[in-house]
């Protein structure tokens, strides 16, 4: 297989960028998963890559508001190898702009994406699984499955029957380990397809299969239901119903 490095993917990053500059205008387009907003930004850079070994390149790039400069983005780019060939596998809002005292401040999103949590470990061998690792496995899974289907996840409704048009937003933190099974567990924000407020949370259970982290079972959590105007998550089950469990670190 072929062996990559940080300039392979920044070179991968910025033709996906131009790409789109060129059929958007000279503006990339980006919609905002936290509102659905869809962003128009000017490019100006790529500051610098990660690389998170197994897992891929995490280049780091600028960007700004064409209409106000001092509103600036870091948008995080997750490179990877697939089938053999280095690819975007995600792009995420890592740093957004938010208005303090009548100035645009550039802050990170809450919860931050997975590949930043391993910076603030120690380094060397880990002997158990870190909830980064279970969020990586739950992530790829659903970006795969978006990429087969023009970037929709379709989930069958275990309770419904019907089958859901879904876009990822983010996996929740911390990610949990059920005692009972040892199974590890996320939670994860989808956005029904054409709606900006109607969220599903969707629960993904991983587990450790001769080393790597797979997704063994899918399952709606909780619905959006319309009430007094408004769009709120309805749960199916509460954790107790799923027995005891511990935070994965």
């Amino acid at each position: 297989m072929q062996a990559y490095d940080s300039s392979d993917a920044e070179a991968l990053v910025k033709r996906y960028i131009d790409e789109r500059l060129e059929a958007n205008g000279g503006l990339f387009p980006l919609q905002d998963p936290l509102d659905g907003a869809q962003l128009k930004l000017a490019f100006d850079g790529i500051d610098f890559t990660r690389t998170i070994d197994g897992y891929g390149f995490f280049p780091d790039v600028k960007f700004h508001d064409p209409g106000d400069a001092n509103k600036r983005y870091l948008i995080d780019f997750w490179v990877a190898p697939a089938n053999g060939v280095l690819t975007v596998q995600e792009v995420r809002i890592y740093k957004a702009p938010v208005e303090s005292d009548g100035k645009w401040a550039l802050t990170a999103r809450d919860p931050i994406p997975w590949w930043w949590i391993p910076a603030s470990e120690h380094p060397g061998h880990m002997a158990t699984k870190r909830g980064w690792e279970v969020m990586s496995a739950v992530e790829q899974g659903a970006l795969s499955e978006q990429a087969k289907n023009g970037g929709v996840f379709k989930l069958k409704d275990d309770k419904t029957g019907k089958v859901l048009d879904l876009e990822f937003v983010d996996t929740h933190q911390p990610v949990r380990q059920l005692d009972s099974d040892g199974h590890y567990f996320a939670c994860t924000d989808f956005r029904a397809v054409g709606t900006q407020d109607q969220i599903y949370d969707i629960d993904f259970w991983v587990d450790d299969k001769d080393g790597k982290m797979t997704v063994v079972q899918t399952k709606v959590h909780k619905v959006p239901e319309l009430k007094d105007g408004k769009w709120v998550q309805v749960p199916r089950y509460e954790w107790k119903d799923l027995g005891s469990s511990h935070v994965v670190p």
